[in-house]
């Protein structure tokens, strides 16, 4: 679609897969760099080895496995990209590294976000585009345009619909954070909504979960819950929640997040768990993961991007994409 219209995209090692799927749905084949590591201080190094003199380029590397390695990778790739005279650089971040420490949340505490956000723009990153950020206020810490805008929640509302009987679900948030986002895709499919309130010990341990709504009709009969979230990482809230949510009348219980990140014990928890699916994006790889654990789906968000990258670099509007999935 795109091809000899000065545009080239690049991948970093976090994940390829993706970068491929982006890359076929402008019709393109992605660009050709080496990155590797130097000796064993593990050092990344990066040789771009196509020309990108006045090119719009963008960089595809998302913040998973070893996020630090690929966030590395990400900052020298736009540097190398930078002095080749590159036209116009974006960073395609599909999970924001650090995305999580956005705030001084304690006493002598980081924001690791403002400090990832001052790394790429000190690399030469002229643009950010990313999903379903952990924080809407993570845009306010760059000094270049951020399209946060590319939500998951138009993939999520078609699975939905294709998948579920819209007369027998309800809609859940496993917190009170994750409200606006649960209560957005409610309303949109003309469903019930409940939510939990919960209380933390301490970070990812949640020590109880009250919830608030019905998960059952009028007449008794149980409902189809799907929880929505922003991501799933030990997947201790979710696997509590569906716990609560099948003891409160639900007859199924799936959940469907936008970021998979499923660290630690999370793959076996979910197999000895009351939620019969878990449907993820694939913003992170995971094919591994599915073979793993049988109860995950994957919804596909390559095409949402390989979009808004084809309306970034003809200046077109990419707010049709908040409510439609792209063809």
């Amino acid at each position: 679609m795109l091809a000899g219209s000065g545009i080239k995209i690049f991948s970093g090692t976090s994940h390829p897969e993706l970068a491929e799927i982006v890359a076929r749905r402008i019709g393109l084949p992605v660009s050709k760099a080496e990155i590797g590591q130097r000796g064993v201080g593990g050092e990344t190094t990066v040789r771009i080895t196509e020309s990108v003199r006045d090119d719009d380029v963008y960089i595809v590397n998302t913040g998973c496995g070893a996020v630090n390695t690929a966030l590395m990778e990400l900052c020298i790739m736009i540097h190398a990209c930078k002095i080749a005279s590159a036209k116009r650089i974006t960073a395609v971040i599909p999970l924001f590294p650090y995305a999580r420490q956005d705030k001084k949340d304690k006493s002598r505490a980081p924001i690791t976000a403002k400090l990832v956000a001052n790394m790429l723009q000190t690399s030469g990153c002229d643009h950010v585009i990313t999903m379903d950020l952990h924080a809407s206020q993570i845009q306010g810490f760059f000094d270049v345009p951020v399209d946060k805008c590319l939500y998951a929640e138009p993939s999520v509302i078609l699975y939905i619909r294709t998948h579920f009987n819209l007369d027998d679900i309800v809609i859940v948030s496993p917190d009170a954070g994750g409200a606006k986002r649960a209560t957005s895709v409610a309303d949109r499919l003309g469903v019930d909504f409940a939510l939990f309130h919960k209380e933390r010990k301490k970070a990812n341990e949640v020590s109880r979960m009250v919830l608030v709504g019905r998960v059952h009709s009028k007449d008794g009969k149980g409902k189809t819950a799907i929880l929505i979230d922003d991501m799933a990482d030990t997947c201790g809230t979710l696997i509590m929640a569906a716990a609560h949510l099948a003891e409160a009348g639900a007859h199924t219980v799936c959940a469907i997040v936008t970021h998979g990140v499923l660290s630690g014990n999370a793959l076996p928890a979910l197999m000895d768990s009351k939620l019969e699916k878990l449907i993820v994006t694939n913003t992170l790889p995971q094919a591994a993961n599915q073979a793993a654990c049988p109860k995950i789906d994957v919804i596909n968000i390559g095409v949402v991007l390989g979009e808004v990258i084809r309306r970034s670099h003809y200046g077109e509007s990419v707010s049709k994409l908040f409510h439609e999935v792209p063809y």
